[in-house]
């Protein structure tokens, strides 16, 4: 948050000065809609971190004796077909899928602040081959992509392959980014700030990641936030397919993967159904705290 000071009028009163951090967070709390969002996906994160903690099963716990049990007091969600808590593999399911799109947003965002930092700043040949390799990653198809990798890299252990999908995910998409973060500072370093810091003779390093990158990060929240739902959909959707997490760890795709079983799809719906309403449920929530921080970050409102 920035600093507040108090500015001391002629008649003595006084007036707080309240910086852009400040104004934008006032804005984004007073979007009830954003600010809902923001509630949900704090609950929901709270949830899949505590709720398998709280209810002592593992992962590889199962009785087949009481398989694909409707939901009870002693299964709040009922029993999978082989007599797994569908209730704690959902919670549990949801820390991968929310951890991954946690990764794949934080890779996104190190790769497009340093390509597009680097070729904003620099310009010509190094702006030029950068832009350039950018545009080759932009240009491939992103789904066939993940899905051709993904169905490779059978020799990836099943305990890693989270890691992998998030990998994957952030490296085809941070060129959006990369292109965003060039155009504000091939505006920003013509502005007199960085002309003081030449001045002063600071680093090329201090120039970009101390003052240039400092002065987009309202843009590159805004991104991330909006790539973590992008990536746990992506993740569902390999997952679902069989290409990403895969059992017995459990994560929202492939519980998802068990409607494409026609009587589990008819008969079982609590096996699959829940972890498709969490799925949007997380998703949509994500979506709408972005907005609201495009909202809250839009330079016209923060004068």
């Amino acid at each position: 948050m920035a600093k507040k000071d108090a500015v001391v009028l002629d008649t003595g009163e006084k007036i707080e000065s309240v910086g852009p951090w400040m104004i934008a967070w006032r804005k984004f709390r007073a979007n009830k809609i954003a600010m809902a969002g923001l509630i949900i996906f704090i609950l929901i994160v709270l949830s899949v971190i505590f709720v398998p903690i709280f209810m002592g099963i593992d992962v590889h716990d199962y009785d087949v004796n009481i398989a694909n049990q409707a939901p009870s007091a002693a299964h709040w969600l009922g029993t999978d077909n082989q007599g797994r808590d569908c209730m704690f593999r959902l919670f549990l399911g949801g820390r991968i899928s929310i951890m991954v799109g946690l990764l794949a947003a934080l890779l996104t965002v190190i790769l497009g602040c340093l390509v597009g930092g680097i070729s904003g700043y620099y310009g010509g040949v190094a702006d030029n081959l950068l832009m350039r390799f950018a545009e080759i990653v932009y240009a491939l198809p992103f789904t066939p992509m993940i899905i051709a990798v993904a169905a490779t890299m059978v020799w990836v252990p099943q305990n890693q392959k989270m890691y992998t999908v998030a990998l994957l995910i952030g490296i085809l998409s941070w060129p959006g980014l990369a292109r965003l973060v060039r155009g504000q500072i091939l505006t920003l370093r013509e502005q007199e700030f960085m002309q003081a810091c030449t001045a002063l003779g600071f680093s090329d390093f201090s120039k970009i990641f101390r003052h240039l990158l400092p002065n987009v990060i309202s843009l590159v929240i805004v991104n991330a936030t909006l790539q973590m739902a992008s990536a746990i959909l992506t993740e569902a959707g390999l997952s679902f397919l069989g290409m990403g997490v895969m059992p017995p760890t459990p994560s929202w795709g492939n519980l998802m993967n068990l409607a494409r079983d026609q009587r589990i799809f008819q008969h079982y719906p609590w096996q699959w159904m829940p972890a498709g309403l969490m799925c949007l449920l997380t998703v949509v929530s994500i979506n709408l705290v972005g907005e609201g921080l495009r909202d809250a970050f839009d330079p016209k409102e923060l004068q």
